[in-house]
């Protein structure tokens, strides 16, 4: 199991075993659907707020995260599978708390006789809390019916992507109102239970988080201007290069990292890889490949001179690794972090011996003849492989041409499936599965 894999169930298990510690409810108590629907509804309201809150602090972009997660790749795969984590348990926490009361119209059940009204609360904030009660049942069912709709653009590919940042922003403001909801109607004996510190922090930190995103101040210290310098197009791949120089300071970056950013406002921040190493000029490079609406535009939009936004940068696939033998496979656009390594082995070559797998549909011979001039430079094994001439790149293709494949690392970049595929098949050759890095550079 990845880490992130790890990380995901065994938060939600860690959840759901301080609430079932915090719950004192007896099992002899539940003697009836309304009985079960309390105990259920504060259940799913945990797990619901608990994923929401992991789901808003990481699209801070919290780098500090990277290195045990693995790249910010990783966690806005794990960003993704909570916030479907928290689609359903949110329609379920809903749906917990309106069945009965559906049934209850239909003539299925009856209501149940209520007992005695609780005396008020003796603490202070107690009563504030519960006087809000019906507030806060308001606020959340509307914000719950918001929240669901804009999870929904999230996931939903064929938004585009304009819609799909605009809308996530609002996300925020969905949250903050579903934090008031929890906070009020939460069980209060919980939050002196082994469970209410930690429900306590995950709703801060979220906050926070939901704070920064509605004032624009996410990763604020990482982002820098600078000026289109130069614009280069490969019409055969449809793709083009944009070289930019900084105005500001940038941290630097690593062969394989990436950033955000923003060519137009109106479109917002896209991430594509750094395909220039980091030469401590200010210059940073970028190739582009027209793959969506906006993309398919930038060709005839983005001219010399134009003042661009930078955020960055992010990533782990930065070719670490102890091994003294690489393989780099790239498929078509994913050529792009390897373009990079190849320019900084050239400034500053090491020890390891590289062979790099290069597959594409269209093959453009001013393209190639680049890439083949950076493996020289570099002194990286080059393999172009032209799909309608050389067939599809395969493992065993790869075994054939490195010999002792065994003892290297692997790292991937390009379409997911077919890294995959690929993985699967050299692990069932006998490669060990941790040998294989691929970038998983899909930020929805």
């Amino acid at each position: 199991m990845k880490p992130v894999q790890r990380l995901f169930w065994v938060f939600l298990f860690a959840l759901t075993l301080l609430w079932w510690a915090s719950d004192s409810t007896a099992a002899a108590s539940l003697v009836n659907l309304f009985a079960w629907r309390n105990l259920l509804l504060q259940y799913s309201g945990v797990l619901s707020i608990g994923v929401m809150s992991v789901s808003m602090l990481l699209a801070v972009r919290p780098v500090v995260l990277e290195p045990r997660l693995g790249g910010l790749d990783k966690m806005y795969r794990l960003h993704k599978w909570l916030g479907i984590s928290a689609l359903v348990t949110a329609i379920s926490h809903w749906l917990i708390a309106q069945g009965p009361k559906w049934m209850v119209d239909w003539g299925w059940l009856e209501r149940p006789v209520r007992g005695p009204r609780p005396p008020p609360p003796e603490e202070l904030i107690h009563r504030l809390i519960a006087s809000q009660h019906g507030l806060a049942e308001s606020v959340g069912e509307w914000a719950f019916y918001l929240a669901v709709a804009l999870m929904v653009i999230a996931l939903v590919k064929a938004f585009p992507y304009k819609a799909f940042l605009k809308t996530h922003t609002i996300l925020a403001a969905t949250y903050l109102a579903l934090v008031f909801h929890a906070v009020v109607l939460l069980n209060w004996g919980y939050w002196t239970s082994p469970l209410g510190l930690p429900m306590a922090l995950l709703m801060g930190a979220g906050t926070v988080s939901a704070v920064l995103v509605l004032l624009g101040r996410v990763a604020r210290n990482r982002k820098v201007d600078g000026t289109v310098v130069g614009v280069h197009h490969h019409a055969l791949l449809k793709t083009m290069s944009i070289d930019i120089q900084l105005q500001g300071p940038w941290a630097g970056h690593k062969a394989g990292q990436f950033a955000f950013v923003t060519l137009h406002a109106d479109e917002g921040a896209h991430p594509y890889t750094i395909s220039s190493a980091w030469l401590n000029d200010g210059r940073i490079t970028f190739i582009i490949k027209a793959l969506g609406d906006y993309t398919g535009t930038l060709s005839q939009r983005v001219q010399v001179g134009e003042t661009v936004r930078l955020e960055g940068p992010y990533g782990r696939f930065t070719f670490e690794g102890s091994k003294k033998r690489q393989i780099w496979i790239g498929g078509g656009i994913g050529i792009t972090p390897f373009v990079a390594r190849m320019k900084a082995l050239a400034h500053t070559p090491d020890e390891r011996t590289v062979d790099l797998f290069h597959t594409t549909a269209a093959y453009d011979p001013h393209a190639i003849g680049l890439m083949t001039q950076d493996a020289q430079n570099a002194g990286v094994h080059l393999h172009v492989l032209w799909d309608p001439r050389d067939g599809r790149l395969d493992a065993n293709h790869i075994v054939a041409k490195v010999p002792d494949w065994k003892n290297a690392d692997v790292w991937f970049c390009g379409p997911a499936k077919f890294g995959q595929s690929l993985r699967r098949a050299l692990v069932a050759m006998g490669m060990d599965g941790k040998s294989f890095h691929q970038e998983l550079f899909e930020m929805r």
